[in-house]
């Protein structure tokens, strides 16, 4: 638990120092819940919870298909880094392909409620 902590804060670190103010592109690897993907930036693969939105428990497998289909394995993403939340990237995700933002889809689709960004 603690080197997975210290990894991500590395992760966190390495992002903030090296892009300040832009965004960092990784792949996805997996939809690991109406929240949370799997992503990867070529050596390391870490947790990533998507920021400003919470998803409606009622409507958790929608929101998995919905990002499943908006976010097929291997799509690259921007990061953009708000923090973390229990050992987790917490950050902003959208599409490289178009810019979509992940958590305001989910929103228009209904499938979230927004919350205030950290």
């Amino acid at each position: 638990m603690r080197r997975q902590a210290l990894t991500l804060f590395g992760v966190l670190l390495a992002l903030l120092i090296a892009w300040p103010g832009a965004a960092a592109a990784a792949e996805v690897y997996q939809v690991r819940s109406g929240r949370l993907l799997q992503v990867g930036d070529g050596n390391r693969s870490y947790p990533v919870q998507l920021a400003c939105m919470e998803v409606d428990p009622d409507q958790e497998e929608q929101a998995i298909a919905w990002l499943r289909q908006a976010l097929p394995r291997r799509t690259r993403v921007n990061l953009r880094p708000m923090g973390e939340s229990g050992g987790t990237l917490l950050a902003r995700v959208s599409r490289l392909s178009d810019g979509d933002d992940m958590a305001t889809g989910l929103i228009d689709a209904g499938l979230a409620l927004a919350e205030a960004c950290p």
